[in-house]
């Protein structure tokens, strides 16, 4: 039986829309099979998974790491809604400053796989705390870490609320022209 089905966003990101089994007792969530994404060329080695709770307004990105660290993302809201925004951060590809934004919520925890060589970031735009699952291909080098401002005019996102908390770190990230 297949629990995922897969929608191509652009640019190699892939939108997975899996079946969520809900009862009285809850829900159950299949978040990950080897050979059902590998079907859809998603072939990713996930070494860690880590768990993100913000709360609304919250704003948190443009981040992403560099050279031999960089990493393939599966990112998951598993309550709340985000806006997620993917920019393309590869110096060489036709697409560089361009970007993908999606609504993932915990409605339909639908995820979105996110290749190398992307900035990543998000707005919590629910009421209530959102909550994030990510699985990562790479482990995390804080000497590779880089972001990009969420408000840099170059690539000119278009964020559906206004951010009520912004970290001091993503608040003076670059601009993309100077990465």
């Amino acid at each position: 039986m297949k629990l995922h089905k897969f929608k191509k966003l652009g640019m190699g990101l892939v939108l997975i829309k899996s079946s969520v089994f809900k009862d009285e007792r809850g829900f159950f969530l299949e978040i990950y099979d080897k050979k059902e994404f590998e079907k859809a060329n998603i072939k990713c080695n996930f070494i860690q998974s880590m768990v993100s709770v913000s709360k609304s307004g919250v704003m948190r990105g443009l981040h992403f790491q560099k050279g031999k660290y960089a990493q393939a993302k599966l990112v998951r809201c598993l309550s709340g809604m985000v806006w997620e925004v993917a920019v393309d951060v590869r110096k060489n590809s036709k697409t560089f400053g361009k970007y993908v934004a999606i609504e993932l919520s915990g409605k339909d925890m639908n995820a979105v796989f996110v290749p190398r060589g992307f900035a990543l970031g998000f707005i919590v735009l629910s009421k209530e705390d959102a909550v994030l699952l990510y699985n990562v291909e790479n482990e995390y080098s804080p000497a590779h870490a880089s972001g990009v401002r969420w408000n840099d005019k170059n690539i000119n996102i278009k964020w559906p609320i206004t951010p009520k908390i912004i970290s001091e770190k993503d608040r003076n990230l670059s601009e993309l022209k100077y990465l």
